[in-house]
């Protein structure tokens, strides 16, 4: 693994910890009933009664569940896969690995509820006063961590697709510069967290969950996000300025 590569996985594995590290002091707090948990309680119903008009929370909450995060996911990623496969150049291997990063992302959303259901049988935390009787088990956020994972997963995929496309404009002008970092990666990033940020407002708004549920739905992807980045980053080829995919043995 090079050298920039080498700094990107150590930064991947820097985030990764400080996410688990703070999902551990999180879990710590709702299992022992800590002054965090009540805290969080009384934002919670402070938030539940607000002035958030409750049309546009509903709207914010439903992009959680998972019947709409997966195909959002899921058509983004097969745009992704082609317009990877078509810019990875002639190379069999390189068209192959240019579809690890939508397979990639399809399966780490897959692993959210591997993680989310073990914590949520495990702590056993009642729900916000609007959902009482209808089920134990809120913490972590199911449809926080979704959202997260979900919508984190399209911008880094379309961020990814649209690197490889402005090195491909650069190879066919053949001019040697590299691909500038586009602004809309920037407006895509802030886009993901605006629109999770709505999310987690819509589950809390609504009382289907507490602020530290969707917390640690958010710390989960935390997690989850900084690994798919590593697993594209060293199996998925990468792309340089020439425009070609190549591997970590420096083919073509």
């Amino acid at each position: 693994m090079g050298s920039a590569e080498g700094v990107a996985a150590r930064r991947y594995g820097l985030v990764t910890l400080c996410s688990a590290l703070l999902f551990a002091l999180v879990t710590w707090q709702v299992a022992a009933r800590g002054a965090v948990r009540g805290l969080d309680e009384r934002l919670g119903r402070a938030v539940a009664t607000s002035a958030v008009p409750r049309p546009p929370a509903q709207f914010l909450a439903d992009l959680g569940n998972t019947s709409v995060a997966l195909p959002v996911l899921l058509l983004v990623a097969v745009w992704a896969g082609c317009r990877l496969h078509r810019g990875a150049g002639g190379a069999a291997g390189a068209r192959r690995r240019a579809w690890l990063p939508p397979v990639a992302a399809l399966v780490t959303l897959a692993a959210v509820p591997a993680l989310v259901v073990p914590f949520k049988v495990w702590l056993d935390r009642p729900g916000p006063p609007e959902m009482a009787g209808s089920h134990e088990g809120f913490f972590p956020s199911g449809h926080g961590a979704t959202a997260a994972v979900a919508y984190g997963l399209v911008a880094l995929l379309l961020l990814r697709a649209g690197a490889a496309r402005r090195t491909h404009r650069l190879e066919r002008r053949a001019d040697g510069r590299k691909a500038a970092a586009s602004p809309g990666a920037w407006l895509g990033a802030a886009g993901t967290v605006l629109l999770n940020a709505g999310v987690g407002l819509g589950l809390v708004r609504q009382g289907y969950h507490w602020p530290l549920d969707v917390l640690g739905g958010w710390c989960l992807a935390g997690v989850l996000l900084p690994l798919w980045c590593v697993v594209c980053g060293r199996w998925g080829g990468r792309v340089r300025a020439t425009g070609r995919t190549i591997d970590e043995s420096g083919r073509s």
